[in-house]
């Protein structure tokens, strides 16, 4: 098996290796796992992580507390709002997409509602511009996204952003509780 510690140090701090990353050792690693995935799983399960496939990317999951979980939930309610945002900003916004930040601030210029969506993506006061590079670090960080051309400030939506749309479409909402106020 080749670049176990690249690969577990990529995914043991949440991040994702994916088949149509722009870094060339991503797609190594990623042809690796996928060329070897039963390996990688039991070895990794090993150590106590659990190695997970998704739709062309893969990731780590563990065993949580409940502390564990409620800060998970807490971030996922975050995503959800980001999510929103980029999907307002543009509805095919995923894997493969392409952008620069002056293409979402100038967006955001000619539409009061993805305008109001950005200021309540986080909670200090910032400018939009702030706004906007915050999100792209976020979303860089998470492996959501990567820089494409570092020239002309291009990011590229890898597969991983699968994830976050495959998690928050699992979300059921019943009928029965869908107008009543969660504490």
């Amino acid at each position: 098996m080749k670049y176990t510690k690249e690969i577990f140090d990529i995914l043991s701090r949440g991040g994702f290796i994916c088949a149509n990353s722009v870094k060339k050792q991503n797609k190594l690693m990623y042809d690796a796992i996928e060329e070897d995935y039963g390996l990688y799983k039991d070895y990794y399960n090993g150590i106590g992580f659990n190695l997970e496939c998704g739709n062309d990317y893969y990731y780590f999951t563990r065993q949580e507390s409940k502390v564990d979980i409620d800060m998970k939930l807490d971030r996922f309610v975050r995503w959800i709002d980001r999510l929103d945002f980029l999907k307002a900003f543009n509805p095919v916004f995923g894997p493969g997409f392409t952008f620069r930040a002056s293409n979402i601030i100038e967006q955001i210029a000619a539409d009061i509602e993805l305008k109001d969506k950005a200021q309540h993506l986080y909670t200090e006061k910032l400018k939009l511009e702030e706004i906007v590079d915050k999100l792209i670090d976020d979303l860089e960080k998470i492996g959501f996204i990567e820089l494409e051309n570092e020239m002309d400030g291009t990011w590229k939506v890898t597969s991983a952003f699968h994830y976050i749309e495959e998690l928050i479409d699992s979300l059921i909402v019943s009928e029965e509780v869908n107008d009543e106020v969660f504490e």
